[in-house]
């Protein structure tokens, strides 16, 4: 998608959540609306809801207006889809949880290790003779934040969601 720099919109995230029936294949047709447009997902959270046979997904996209308005559109089609909405950023509560193990030389790095994710709120969920395991939860900037904290010490694997928002 092409957009001129005079006059259009900025490219902007996006937070989309949706209410679908919890049946086979409807992530593969919610998928479909994204990539047939030419637009990506950044991040897609699915889980279960509140209402029995229904699950809540949680898509970020980078995009303009128009865009997103166009996907929700093309979304709400979709007969598994049950309700689309844009959240608002300032109008919902977004969270991330994320998990790294990283590599401890001594006890000095341990305990450093250790001051670090207790400031950050995060919990130690395994440790082993040359690493240490955490877990964090919070918003994309927290993340962000700790992951770079934890750099110098010599990340090994880490993995994180994509963005679960719930409106206000």
């Amino acid at each position: 998608m092409n957009e001129k720099t005079n006059g259009a919109q900025a490219r902007k995230p996006y937070i989309i959540s949706m209410l679908v029936e919890d049946k086979f294949g409807v992530l593969q047709r919610i998928s479909g609306v994204f990539s047939r447009r030419g637009f990506n997902m950044n991040t897609i959270t699915v889980g279960r809801s509140e209402q029995q046979g229904v699950s809540r997904m949680t898509i970020t996209t980078t995009g303009d207006k128009r865009m997103v308005e166009q996907i929700i559109k093309q979304l709400n089609k979709l007969v598994d889809v049950i309700k689309v909405i844009e959240l608002e950023e300032n109008e919902c509560v977004t969270r991330e949880i994320a998990l790294a193990k990283v590599h401890v030389k001594d006890y000095a790095a341990r305990n450093e290790l250790t001051n670090f994710t207790n400031i950050f709120r995060g919990k130690i969920v395994d440790v082993g003779p040359n690493s240490m395991m955490i877990e964090i939860t919070g918003t994309s900037d927290k993340i962000d934040g700790f992951i770079e904290l934890l750099k110098p010490f010599g990340i090994k694997e880490f993995v994180r969601t994509g963005i679960t928002a719930l409106s206000k």
